[in-house]
């Protein structure tokens, strides 16, 4: 992994020194020193998991892109829209990885295996079944990717509808509770319960259409007349600016908007820093030194339906919007302060 000096130190003093036994009602064995295997409930423990397994090494000769999340992992493989080729080199991609895994004592459940097909067309999807261990893998209309569900058309739509169901859901308990809170615990408990499922992966929400984002901004609206206790008759708006709340689709573009503040200052992922470039105009103009982005043209979208959600395509236009001031801002809290002002107004 080329660590030396404390790293090195550090991450024996994580790994060695550890031993285990077995216990069986009120007996319990000798301990014996562990030579193998990472600590439990780390959140350092599955990234060394993935650095050690050439798993991803394996799927990548294939073509195949992929992503490790400890004991998930997943593929992802474009190709165009008429081709054989592409199950073919699944095909050889999941049984190499299969007879690996057989090889290192590791088990790969097909039942437990979803593909999802993104097009805008469904049945370009009809006899596309990869297969994994003899088993065909059906096509599913929809599958949850850490937490968010995701359709073959990359409309969002489940995902909504998942959220607002289960939003509303926990504002039905919330408001039992509201006799016996006050404000600000009552705001708490809308915060941790409703607020939070709201904001997970909101960035994803930029470019909804209107139908679709106000099923959130509604349950937004019962949880702001939850604590201020404002009737249906009153208007949302002051409510949303007294509890000092952006709408659902100003959070998104929050989201986004400090996502690519961090992309260009070097802390964020590289699979999103890599898709933003900055503006370089091929002249001097008076837009040379703005810190503007370059947005990507039409033809570089795979998909014509989800291109007003691309990070790649939205980050750039958001960030385009911008005073040239608070584009130039040095520290993160700073930003974050002055794009709640800015989205506020």
């Amino acid at each position: 992994m080329g660590l030396g000096g404390t790293v090195l130190q550090w991450l024996r003093s994580f790994l060695e020194g550890r031993s285990q036994m077995v216990s069986l009602g009120d007996t319990c064995s000798t301990p014996q020193p562990l030579s193998c295997g990472v600590p439990q409930g780390s959140v350092l423990s599955p990234m060394l998991f993935n650095i050690y397994m050439k798993l991803g090494e394996i799927i990548r000769s294939f073509g195949v892109q992929c992503h490790l999340y400890a004991d998930d992992v997943q593929l992802c493989h474009s190709f165009p829209p008429v081709t054989k080729e592409a199950v073919q080199v699944l095909n050889r991609c999941l049984a190499t990885v299969s007879d690996w895994m057989r090889e290192n004592r590791l088990k790969l459940n097909p039942g437990k295996t979803e593909v999802l097909l993104v097009s805008r067309r469904a049945k370009q999807g009809i006899g596309l079944q990869p297969v994994l261990d003899e088993v065909a893998l059906p096509l599913k209309t929809q599958v949850r990717s850490l937490g968010v569900l995701l359709d073959s058309s990359l409309s969002l739509e489940p995902q909504v509808s998942a959220v607002a169901r289960g939003a509303f859901a926990q504002l039905r308990l919330v408001r039992q509770l509201r006799p016996f809170l006050g404000r600000s615990d009552l705001a708490m408990v809308v915060h941790a319960l409703v607020t939070s499922r709201l904001d997970y992966c909101n960035a994803l929400y930029v470019g909804l259409p209107l139908k679709t984002g106000r099923k959130l901004q509604l349950v937004q609206w019962v949880a702001a007349r939850l604590i201020t206790g404002a009737t249906y008759r009153e208007r949302t708006t002051p409510l949303l600016s007294q509890l000092h709340w952006l709408p659902i689709c100003y959070r998104a573009q929050f989201k986004v908007l400090v996502l690519t503040y961090k992309a260009l200052n070097g802390s964020s992922p590289i699979y999103l820093s890599e898709h933003i470039s900055s503006y370089e105009p091929a002249r001097s103009l008076r837009s040379s030194g703005e810190a503007l982005l370059l947005v990507p043209p039409a033809s570089e979208a795979r998909l014509v339906g989800t291109r007003d959600s691309a990070f790649s395509v939205v980050a750039p236009q958001l960030w385009n919007t911008l005073p040239r001031e608070m584009r130039q801002i040095p520290i993160l809290l700073g930003f974050r302060k002055a794009l709640k002002t800015w989205l506020c107004a």
